[in-house]
């Protein structure tokens, strides 16, 4: 059943009913539900009609791809074992590319590894800096690393904890890196 079957049979309309609320054709609307692509114009005219938004409609739950869940899990928990920034990405990008893992949620999970690798060296660097021009505690820089990566770590265990109950990340990224 495609996605825009679902949508109109939750609003309780008939074909004819979304044809003269969205000026589609029925004939479209039965070739759309069939499984033709729903694209511009008529998209946008269907999406209205059944106030949603339009992406919604494009995604026909028999192409839903199904997630390795329990994989996806020990992938985020993989960056975990190795905190140290580069092994934390490479380590769970290895098991994305082996087990053939690569998904959306996969790319986002290296993807925040990556982006928190390049924060971490930059404040380590930052705080290596400050140390020496204004001749603060040496330890400085690697009480930075070791906050750096508490903080990784907590973003792993959450994230963790978020595919464990709903299935996604709690924390994530509006964009993928890879």
């Amino acid at each position: 059943m495609s996605k825009l079957t679902e949508y109109r049979e939750k609003l309780n309309y008939t074909q004819s009913e979304l044809s003269q609320k969205s000026g589609i054709s029925v004939r479209t609307i039965q070739r759309i539900e069939s499984g033709a692509n729903l694209k511009g114009h008529t998209l946008k005219a269907i999406a209205l009609a059944l106030q949603v938004d339009p992406s919604e409609l494009n995604e026909s739950s028999k192409g839903k791809t199904e997630y390795n869940y329990p994989l996806i899990k020990l992938i985020n928990l993989a960056s975990l074992l190795f905190l140290i920034p580069f092994a934390n990405i490479f380590i769970p990008f290895l098991i994305v590319h082996f087990k053939k893992e690569k998904n959306i949620i996969t790319k986002q999970i290296v993807s925040i590894q990556i982006l928190w690798t390049i924060i971490s060296v930059a404040l380590f660097f930052t705080a290596e800096i400050l140390k020496n021009e204004l001749l603060l505690n040496e330890q400085l820089p690697f009480f930075v690393l070791f906050i750096c990566m508490l903080i990784n770590g907590y973003i792993i265990l959450r994230n963790a904890m978020e595919i464990g109950k709903n299935n996604q990340l709690r924390i994530k990224l509006n964009y993928s890196i890879i």
